[in-house]
């Protein structure tokens, strides 16, 4: 009997009942919550990592990831560590309040995600540029863990552009 109560309370979806538009009649409680916090998130995160760049000791512990990405190592060719930490951090810096500022401005939310995804695919191409970045420990992948939030933070990224793009549209 139990079991019977429980199935006439289970709604079956199909696959093609997923599509965006039909979303909206979903019987699934949503909030902003979740996006407030991940913004909220990732603009703490960045603002204090885009400061830590500022500092030699920081300067010094990126100086492994820059001069092995393909997309990062022509900074060492004009600049000096010190100066590329600095340039990168303060592209962070500068991403992170044009992300929170997302909330009240869209066209600053349009700039910040796209910065944020340049960000965010960058560390991330670090997984496959750097040398024993990525590597295998008893069967399964490990990684400097550092590196994974980022998949987080290029999610959010892209809602913040994408809902910036739907606020000015």
């Amino acid at each position: 009997m139990v079991k019977v109560l429980i199935l006439r309370k289970i709604k079956f979806v199909r696959i093609s009942d997923c599509h965006p538009t039909t979303l909206k009649t979903s019987p699934m409680k949503t909030s902003n919550a979740g996006f407030n916090t991940g913004v909220v998130a990732i603009t703490i995160a960045l603002i204090w990592i885009g400061l830590l760049k500022f500092t030699a000791m920081e300067g010094m512990m990126i100086k492994h990831y820059i001069e092995n990405s393909f997309l990062l190592s022509w900074m060492y060719k004009f600049l000096s560590v010190g100066a590329a930490s600095m340039l990168i951090g303060t592209f962070e810096i500068i991403t992170g309040f044009l992300i929170l500022a997302s909330f009240w401005f869209p066209q600053a939310g349009k700039i910040g995600g796209v910065m944020g995804i340049v960000i965010f695919f960058t560390t991330l191409s670090f997984l496959l540029t750097t040398p024993m970045t990525l590597k295998i420990a008893e069967g399964l992948p490990v990684t400097d863990f550092f590196l994974l939030k980022d998949l987080a933070f290029l999610a959010i990224s892209v809602q913040v552009l994408e809902r910036s793009q739907t606020k000015t549209a």
